[in-house]
């Protein structure tokens, strides 16, 4: 990216727009003193790689660009590994134990019981054996007696006690589960315009990015004029100085020679030191004006320097008068523009956002699949797994929200009525920008035309005005007012050259004539800005579509 910054720097300040002549395109880099020396290019080029705001908004490309993929992954299969591993305590073993114990016994002796003299059992016996007593008293009396059988009965061997049946299962004390399983999105109404809204987040990026870069050039240019006027008006204040340096001793020495009054004297010195707080002030903004510039192209500050400036512009005040139509001005400017390029990107990325929104009203399809492997309970080792395929359909549709998706989309709508409205008065603000910059341009060129010929007559009124003094046929009041109203032209000159330079600085960057861009390094600009999407030109909406009597 430090490439694109050179590129780019080169860009901008060799093919700006109209013939605006920089100040000092030759110079050393560090002057005899260890102060590092700056044109206006190398300015320019330093604040490109330097600044941090520039930089802050690189990053914010960056940024967009992760979101974009954050976003898109959204539509993107998502393949997702699991895995679970458990070990229980053996001393726990025993709650896990799934066996259980069966007791088997024979029926054979049961029979036997039922023949015996003495019957126990609820109901009436309906024949009794000859063995039993006559009559019985029980409950259970028979109603007819058998005669008894001469056969005895033998009796069943009794069958052994049963032996009782454990079986019993132990549990492995480890398990684990692993699964891998692949998301896929089929359908909702959200992701699409969420995604196609991020495209135009990258592009405002971009185009807020270009918006600082003008801004940045336009500022260095206005305090590097800024630094060379203050140096200027520190020449024109010790320059009177100088002179009335020079005046007070001519006064001094014509009072020690008897031939001017005490007054005069002092009337010099009273000039004088009204002067020299002037000049101290002049020192004072030159260096608040350097270290302003070296905290814009980003120069850290170096305790080895101590006192000594930051930095040293090479270069004069320079004044290349232009051409301009207002008219094309404005027109260049809407189409130009970065700015508007910007509050277009975020009407469109708006109006995605309400489509997002209302696309939560339709179906949301997701499929998933994969496979899984299950331990045995009986042991943990990995041949004895138990493995499979899953597959699943998952859809859902909201039926009833008591209107939480219809509020959403309300404010949505809302916001894209904002941005619209706010574009619109973006349009009406960069008119604005460049008319008034136009308006700066005329007064300061009005002002230094009429300054040129003004310093010229102020010179020779001065001059005339020493002439006569030293002729003995002026006084030295008329030679003091002569130097006031020379020194007030020259500031008046100087200022009006700085206004126009910073005017014109200003001039360039609302007509978005600040800065070419090739569009070609480091894959900075997306393809779509290239588009006719951003076509900010008149007879254009706020969704980019010509209208009908522009059309006509």
């Amino acid at each position: 990216m430090r490439k694109y910054f050179v590129i780019s720097g080169f860009a901008a300040v060799t093919l700006a727009a109209g013939p605006i002549a920089r100040a000092g395109t030759e110079g050393t880099l560090i002057s005899s003193g260890g102060v590092r020396r700056f044109t206006l290019d190398q300015a320019i080029l330093t604040a490109l790689q330097r600044n941090p705001t520039l930089l802050v908004a690189e990053q914010e490309i960056k940024r967009t660009k992760g979101v974009i993929i954050e976003i898109r992954a959204q539509a993107l299969p998502h393949v997702n590994a699991a895995g679970t591993f458990e070990w229980t305590d053996p001393n726990l073993i025993g709650a896990r134990i799934l066996g259980t114990t069966s007791t088997t016994s024979g029926s054979t002796g049961t029979s036997a019981s039922a023949n015996t003299g003495t019957g126990t059992g609820t109901g009436p016996a309906l024949f009794a054996s000859p063995g039993s007593a006559g009559m019985s008293t029980g409950a259970g009396s028979p109603l007819f007696a058998s005669p008894q059988s001469q056969v005895e009965v033998p009796r069943a061997a009794a069958a052994p006690s049963p032996t009782p049946v454990i079986t019993s299962t132990e549990l492995s004390d480890i398990s684990y589960v692993i699964s891998v399983l692949g998301t896929q999105l089929v359908f909702n109404g959200t992701t699409w315009p969420s995604i196609r809204g991020t495209f135009f987040q990258r592009d405002s990026a971009y185009f807020a990015f270009r918006n600082t870069l003008d801004q940045l050039i336009a500022i260095v240019k206005t305090q590097f004029y800024q630094v060379v006027v203050n140096r200027e008006l520190i020449a024109v204040q010790e320059q009177s100085v100088h002179l009335l340096e020079s005046q007070l001793k001519d006064q001094q020495n014509r009072f020690e020679a008897g031939t001017v009054p005490r007054f005069n004297v002092l009337q010099a010195e009273v000039a004088l030191y009204n002067q020299i707080p002037q000049l101290i002030t002049a020192q004072n903004n030159f260096r608040i004006a350097q270290l302003q510039l070296a905290k814009t192209i980003g120069l850290d500050f170096n305790p080895l320097r101590g006192e000594n400036p930051p930095l040293e512009v090479v270069g004069e005040m320079p004044y290349n008068p232009r051409t301009i139509a207002l008219v094309d001005a404005i027109e260049l400017g809407k189409q130009r523009r970065p700015f508007l390029k910007q509050a277009r990107a975020n009407v469109l990325n708006q109006k995605e956002q309400v489509r997002a929104t209302a696309g939560q009203w339709l179906p949301s399809i997701t499929t998933t699949g994969g496979g899984e492997w299950v331990s045995s309970p009986d042991n943990s080792s990995w041949h004895d797994i138990s493995k499979g395929w899953i597959a699943q359909v998952q859809g859902s549709m909201p039926i009833w929200d008591s209107g939480q998706i219809y509020g959403q989309v309300k404010q949505q709508r809302a916001l894209l009525s904002e941005a619209k409205i706010t574009y619109d008065d973006d349009v009406r603000q960069v008119e604005l920008e460049v008319q008034t910059a136009y308006s700066n341009l005329q007064q300061n060129r009005e002002l230094i035309k009429s300054q040129e010929k003004n310093v010229e007559q102020a010179e020779e009124a001065l001059r005339l005005a020493k002439a006569r003094l030293d002729a003995g046929a002026g006084v030295q009041l008329d030679v003091l007012n002569a130097q006031v109203q020379l020194l007030a032209a020259q500031s008046t000159q100087l200022q009006a050259l700085f206004g126009y330079n910073s005017s014109l600085a200003e001039f360039d960057r609302a007509t978005g004539a600040q800065s070419t861009y090739t569009e070609s390094f480091a894959n900075l600009a997306p393809r779509a800005t290239k588009s006719k999407v951003y076509d900010t030109g008149s007879g254009t909406t706020t969704t980019s579509k010509r209208s009908r009597t522009s059309s006509k």
